[in-house]
Order: structure tokens, then C-alpha cells, then sequence
């Protein structure tokens, strides 16, 4: 594996999640670098800024939040799984919402993880661990 930062692209408006995710990455054993961006229509400006003028600057992970304010993170699901320069970056959803209806359209808009944030602060950074875990060290990601 490259020694180069996992760059991560976090898609989120909640202010204590944000403080509480940045706090976990910060602790992570894999060198990384945290993007956030507050909303769905600037995490899609973001990304489709990149593809066009430096696919470098990509993120390698995506952690996208479903009720985000502008764009609902399921519209920037589906835009980025159906761009040809986007769609092969890997997209967790980390959201409060359990309907199934949420987890379903996430998966058929080929998410590759479904993940409900835990309320309790403890267990909110069990999870950002497990994730930081399996997807920073344990699998591979495609690398830009």
C-alpha cells in the first residue's frame, strides 16, 4: 500500500458529528486527510470540480450523511455512482436514519456500506473506529 494519506471526503452538516468523526480520524493508525464539506450540492460541486481539472485531488473514501441540506445525500449518491471519472470511489453512508426505505434506495444507488450513527458519543466513535478499520487497513482502495 502506498504511504501516501487515505484523502477522505466527509459529507456532513451536523456540527457534533463532524467534531466527533474529525476527533476519531485523528486517532486513526492510517495517515489521513479529512475533507468536510456541509452540504450536498457543495460536496457535488467539490467533486465534479476535481474529475474535471485533477483527478489526484479525488477523495479515496467518501462518508456521506442522508439528510443533508440542498442536495439529500441519496442525490449525491446517485450522481456520483453514475459519473464515469466518480463512481469507482467507495461511499459510506453514516446517517441517523434507519427506514428502510433509506437503506434500500442506498443500495440499489450502489453504496457500498449502510452504517446507522449510534446516539451515545462512545459508541459513535466505536463505529468511526470499525469503519476506519475495515476500510483504511483491512481493504484496498482504488487510489487515484
Amino acid at each position: 500500500m502506498s504511504n501516501l494519506p487515505i484523502k477522505i471526503l466527509l459529507v456532513e452538516d451536523n456540527e457534533g458529528d463532524i467534531l466527533l468523526t474529525t476527533e476519531a480520524l485523528q486517532d486513526c493508525k492510517v495517515a489521513n486527510e479529512l475533507k468536510v464539506l456541509r452540504d450536498g450540492c457543495e460536496a457535488l460541486h467539490f467533486l465534479l470540480t476535481q474529475s474535471r481539472h485533477s483527478l489526484n485531488e479525488l477523495p479515496d473514501l467518501i462518508l456521506l450523511d442522508i439528510n443533508l441540506p440542498k442536495k439529500t445525500g441519496h442525490e449525491v449518491l446517485e450522481s456520483v455512482k453514475n459519473h464515469p471519472d466518480l463512481k469507482h470511489i467507495p461511499i459510506i453512508i453514516l446517517t441517523t436514519s434507519s427506514s428502510e426505505m433509506d437503506i434500500h434506495r442506498a443500495y440499489q444507488d450502489h453504496a457500498n456500506c449502510y452504517i446507522i450513527k449510534p446516539l451515545e458519543v462512545n459508541d459513535f466513535l466505536n463505529v468511526t473506529s470499525k469503519i476506519e478499520e475495515f476500510w483504511l487497513t483491512i481493504a484496498r482502495l482504488p487510489r487515484n
